[in-house]
């Protein structure tokens, strides 16, 4: 039997992810909503072109048909269009053959509000207001920022990398590390070492991640020949002592990643770049960079005090990321 959606790995996807919408983006800048509704309606039939979370997306799905009487994993497209001028963004889906059949259209307003309906694990979205009101209030968002697209059709995994402090777990240390220096960061997780971290924004989705690797050893056993899809690795900045505490709190967890980095301050982007995820996950965007070439899919989530001045730390006002705000 299928599992039912609240046990299910679900992630909402808005357009802007999914697809390139540079083009029509531009018409709503330059003519307003009508013109661009009129524009999206003349195109219905015009593919999209594929987007930064494309090819995380397809592999996400294809999990599902390696399993396919649990389907343990979803997409529902969450859209700021209307239904009329979304018909172009669903013929790209069906086109391209993506496993979405569920979606939001909110016609002007942002659809973060419904993640919980949906029992979402992840928003993926290139509108940076969406992803950041979304964290605002304890959703799991990421912002994804503008990469060129490289999508290996014969590559069957689905490679998802993660920071840890402000990512997968909260950002206690990472406050302290923000005020007192490294080497009181280091005394305070040595300190608390056997006390596991409070959950960051996206620990829900790597717990489920793990979930999925559980299912695919069953199938290694049933099958000698099954290859697995789900590769999961941490890239953190930490490193002795400080790596204790992140194993203490993954295993309070019951999980594990495939493989896990403690890099002492070393630039992520020379590990990055042999891992060659398909999308990477960091709360700072000075992480965010994935060397020569740039076809590393980076999201940023805007969470903790790596994403506050520090004129506003005593109020909580997130600091801007600067990205580009996109329409749909």
């Amino acid at each position: 039997m299928p599992f039912p959606i609240e046990d299910k790995l679900v992630i909402g996807v808005a357009s802007s992810a999914l697809f390139d919408l540079a083009e029509s983006h531009q018409v709503y800048l330059d003519h307003g909503p009508d013109e661009y509704r009129a524009y999206q309606e003349r195109q219905r039939d015009v593919v999209l072109d594929r987007g930064v979370a494309f090819p995380f997306i397809r592999r996400f799905l294809s999990i599902n048909q390696c399993f396919p009487q649990q389907a343990p994993v979803e997409v529902v497209l969450f859209s700021r269009n209307s239904p009329e001028t979304g018909l172009r963004v669903m013929r790209s889906i069906a086109h391209y053959g993506l496993d979405i059949s569920r979606a939001v259209f909110m016609t002007g307003k942002s659809p973060y509000p419904y993640l919980p309906a949906f029992n979402a694990a992840l928003f993926l979205s290139a509108n940076e207001e969406d992803v950041k009101s979304a964290i605002d209030v304890d959703y799991p968002a990421g912002l994804v920022l503008p990469s060129r697209i490289a999508d290996d059709q014969d590559d069957i995994e689905l490679r998802v990398a993660f920071d840890f402090d402000g990512v997968l777990a909260d950002d206690e240390s990472e406050t302290v590390f923000k005020r007192d220096g490294l080497g009181e960061f280091h005394a305070h997780e040595t300190l608390h070492m056997a006390r596991p971290h409070q959950p960051g924004p996206l620990a829900g989705m790597f717990r489920k991640l793990a979930m999925l690797q559980q299912l695919e050893k069953q199938a290694e056993r049933d099958d000698p020949d099954y290859r697995r899809i789900v590769r999961i690795a941490i890239i953190t900045a930490r490193s002795a002592p400080a790596h204790e505490r992140v194993v203490t709190t993954l295993g309070s967890w019951g999980v594990s990643a495939d493989e896990t980095f403690f890099l002492g301050g070393m630039d992520k982007s020379r590990v990055l770049s042999v891992f060659k995820p398909h999308i990477f996950f960091d709360d700072q965007l000075t992480h965010l960079k994935s060397g020569p070439g740039g076809t590393i899919p980076m999201v940023h989530v805007p969470f903790g005090i790596a994403n506050r001045r520090a004129t506003d730390l005593a109020t909580g006002a997130a600091a801007p990321s600067g990205a580009p705000v996109p329409a749909a």
